[in-house]
C-alpha cells in the first residue's frame, strides 16, 4: 500500500469533505487521518490515504478533477515517532504578534520537533487582552528533559502559562 498525504484548500461550502471523501472511496483510498479547518472562510486540511500501487495512478489524477478545492498530493514516507518522547502540552498568554515565532523558535533552539500544533486567539475581557491558546505535540531529541522545555517556553515572558498533558 502507497501512503498519500493531501493537502487541501477552497472556499468552505457545506459538502466538501462528502465530495473528498466520496473521490478517495470511489478509487479504492482509505482515508486513513486528517486534520481540517474552517478558517478565514476557507476550508484547509490535511488527509493521510492509502492506496494499493495499482490504484494509485488514477486516485491520483481523480484527485486532481476535484472541484472546489485545491489538493496537492505528497507520497508518503514510512516514518516512527518515538511515543516515550513525546511531550503534548498547551499554552496560555496574552496574544501578540511573534508569539509562534517565539515559541517555535525555543522548540527548535531546544531540538524538539513539532508534529502537531493548533492554536487559536481567545476573547478574554476580563483579561485585558486577547489570549493565545495553543496545543502542541513535540518530538523531544534524547537527552531533553520535559522540564528544560517547559522552563524555556515559559521565560519567553512572564504572562505565558505552560500545562504539560
Amino acid at each position: 500500500m502507497k501512503q498519500l498525504v493531501l493537502t487541501i484548500i477552497g472556499k468552505d461550502k457545506a459538502g466538501l469533505v462528502e465530495q473528498l471523501s466520496r473521490v478517495i472511496n470511489e478509487h479504492r483510498g482509505n482515508w486513513m487521518a486528517s486534520n481540517l479547518s474552517h478558517l478565514a472562510g476557507y476550508f484547509a486540511g490535511i488527509v493521510q490515504i492509502e492506496v494499493a500501487e495499482p490504484d494509485l495512478a488514477d486516485l491520483t489524477q481523480a484527485l486532481g478533477q476535484v472541484k472546489d478545492l485545491d489538493i496537492r498530493v505528497q507520497q508518503g514516507e514510512d516514518s516512527q515517532l518515538d511515543k516515550q518522547q513525546q511531550l503534548r502540552f498547551v499554552i496560555t498568554g496574552n496574544d501578540r504578534p511573534g508569539i509562534v515565532r517565539e515559541l517555535s523558535t525555543v522548540l527548535s533552539h531546544k531540538g524538539a520537533n513539532i508534529i502537531a500544533f493548533e492554536s487559536s486567539k481567545q476573547s478574554a475581557p476580563n483579561w485585558g487582552s486577547p489570549l493565545f491558546h495553543a496545543e502542541a505535540t513535540v518530538q523531544l531529541p534524547a537527552g531533553l528533559k520535559r522540564d528544560d522545555v517547559t522552563a524555556a517556553l515559559e521565560a519567553i515572558a512572564t504572562d505565558i502559562v505552560v500545562d504539560l498533558e
